[in-house]
């Protein structure tokens, strides 16, 4: 029995601009997904999803001949994302589930589902680490994206990440950020999941002046990066959103939802779900509940 272990991610910086090639400040959390392989002695392919509470939310058997050519078969949209993964690795790694026997595999989630914090990205990266293949490979011949989630789960450090667009090569660079101020950023689910698939592709419609909007963004993720006071970092923050907002002509999300509160609020990853984060003491947090929004975690606690 074998268990890989990812952590989940959050972007703070960069958010759709690093599709092109701006640089990224991500955090790797201390949430993530472990996946646990058993071997058994039958051609076939167990698979078991629990979530938080260890409750099974995804049960399916698979024929070991069949999953790499068979996907008529599949009986809903997540046995057929499972064969896709498992069917990229094999060609990635033609030695990849090419035994006789077969497997029990488990998968489990220490976060909700709903958190956004990288259910498929973490997934991705322990069925590479399975296959003994590149994750980032694997992730282009599955959901696609810019790999700055996959960079996450393979850190337990912040980091920052830029993918260049003319050689796709990547950069990946640990970086010192705890901030100071950190007692004041709280991360606040919004109740809702956003999917970043649809967030791209929004992003792709309505993009414009992409060269000077990533140059500005650049120079936000090295300055947060040193950023000494919660002052500088919540008019950087605020820059930011502008940034995007007008890039993608969305509005911010404190505009559209929380107009009144006194401090900064940032959008991380696909506008519109997940978490955002929260500048203020635990006191001020409590506007947050008045609302309905009961999902606040310390940034200490969400952060590695």
């Amino acid at each position: 029995m074998t268990t890989f272990c990812s952590k989940g991610k959050l972007l703070l910086t960069a958010e759709y601009v690093v599709l092109d090639g701006a640089k990224a400040l991500a955090l790797p959390t201390k949430y993530g997904q472990s996946l646990t392989v058993e071997p058994i002695n039958e051609a076939n392919l167990f698979w078991k999803s629990m979530d938080l509470n260890g409750n099974v939310w995804f049960n399916a058997m698979f024929t070991m001949g069949k999953i790499v050519s068979d996907f008529s078969n599949t009986r809903n949209d997540i046995e057929e994302r499972i064969i896709q993964i498992l069917s990229a690795a094999k060609q990635l790694n033609p030695k990849f589930l090419s035994d006789e026997t077969g497997f029990r595999v488990t998968t489990k989630l220490d976060f909700p589902e709903n958190w956004g914090l990288g259910s498929s990205s973490t997934l991705i990266n322990n069925i590479a680490n399975w296959a003994n293949v590149d994750a980032y490979q694997l992730l282009e011949l599955t959901f696609g994206g810019s790999g700055y989630d996959i960079a996450c789960t393979q850190h337990n450090h912040p980091i920052t990440y830029q993918k260049k667009i003319l050689d796709n090569k990547r950069t990946v660079i640990s970086v010192d950020f705890n901030p100071s101020f950190k007692e004041e950023l709280f991360f606040v689910h919004l109740n809702q999941k956003q999917n970043s698939r649809e967030g791209i592709e929004l992003y792709n419609s309505n993009k414009n002046n992409l060269a000077a909007a990533i140059s500005e963004i650049n120079a936000i993720t090295d300055t947060v990066i040193n950023c000494d006071t919660l002052s500088e970092f919540e008019i950087l923050i605020t820059k930011h959103e502008q940034l995007i907002s007008n890039l993608i002509n969305l509005p911010t999300v404190k505009s559209s939802l929380f107009p009144d509160y006194s401090r900064a609020i940032k959008s991380l990853g696909a506008w519109g779900g997940d978490f955002v984060l929260a500048t203020g003491n635990f006191n001020e947090m409590d506007y947050f509940k008045q609302k309905g929004f009961h999902t606040i975690i310390p940034y200490h606690k969400m952060v590695l």
